[in-house]
């Protein structure tokens, strides 16, 4: 066996796109195990978060990233584009994820920064399972072609997992030899706190209307395990006092529901008991204040 097919492989690929195009469910595919939140609401996604995926030869670590996009004008909004824009100057290969509709502004938007990067790109057309007929495919083919001749398109379905396979040839086939920079056991970078904080968020998102999801954060106060059981203590915060009255519901019951959810999830991801608390608390301004954001933090950059 040559010295070529021997060699490991290892780099970081950024998985981009504007919001509510399937970035997190398709990291979450590729890595067979639930590590970034989903919901169908865009913008779900606020932070970088590595998932890492390895096997004999090589070692992929994937950069899911918020959706890029033009219409927030709040501090969170530059936030989430900084950090998205960030990751696409420093990797080996990106992964452009469309929607299967037609091209938007925030793709105009993904595509500029792409061209100023020198990773190698593939573009990866999601929810290709619900096109009908397929044919509709070939307008927005030939589109991408025009707009980024070097890149390679693969049409994938991150829901279903169809053609995840070829995607991760291709991803393979990019990465430059080197060793390994994490254990092959390892699948994220993010702490247990990290992960407990957005699975709560996720819940929140999942059971509340249109407006209130972008205008909550989570603060996970404590988390000390003792005899087998993780103690989580968590903040959430909304900005007016109406919101958390919703957020709680009658009775509490809506916070106690988003409890019973995340600690599920939570037991899940542990595998432990674990016993959480939460309370919901107003931080006027929060997510338009660039201190507030840093002091609840989003300062990954």
């Amino acid at each position: 066996m040559s010295e070529l097919t021997t060699a490991t492989r290892c780099g970081y690929v950024a998985i981009v796109g504007r919001p509510n195009v399937g970035k997190s469910t398709l990291l979450n595919t590729l890595l067979d195990q639930k590590i970034s939140i989903t919901s169908r609401k865009p913008q779900t996604t606020r932070h970088q978060l590595l998932g890492i995926k390895t096997n004999d030869h090589y070692q992929i670590l994937y950069v899911d990233t918020p959706g890029i996009h033009t219409a927030g004008k709040r501090a969170i909004n530059r936030y989430m584009n900084r950090n998205a824009f960030s990751v696409i100057r420093d990797v080996d290969v990106i992964l452009f994820v469309l929607d299967r509709n037609q091209w938007s502004q925030d793709d105009d938007a993904v595509e500029q920064a792409i061209r100023q990067s020198p990773a190698k790109v593939i573009v990866v057309i999601n929810k290709v399972d619900l096109m009908k007929p397929k044919s509709a495919l070939l307008p927005l083919l030939q589109s991408i072609h025009q707009r980024l001749p070097n890149a390679v398109v693969v049409p994938v379905s991150a829901q279903t997992g169809d053609n995840l396979d070829a995607l991760d040839r291709e991803v393979q086939s990019m990465l430059p030899e080197g060793p390994f920079y994490f254990e092959a056991d390892q699948i994220t970078d993010r702490s247990e706190r990290f992960l407990a904080a957005e699975i709560i968020r996720e819940k929140l998102m999942r059971q509340l209307g249109e407006e209130l999801p972008y205008a909550l954060t989570i603060q996970i106060d404590t988390f000390d395990v003792k005899e087998a059981v993780a103690h989580i203590n968590a903040t959430i915060f909304v900005e007016r006092e109406g919101q958390k009255t919703i957020l709680i519901g009658s009775d509490g019951r809506r916070l106690k529901q988003v409890g019973s959810d995340a600690r599920r999830d939570l037991e899940r991801m542990l595998d432990q008991k674990v016993m959480l608390k939460t309370w919901v608390k107003v931080k006027s301004g929060w997510s338009n204040s660039e201190r507030a954001l840093k002091s609840l933090g989003y300062d990954d950059l």
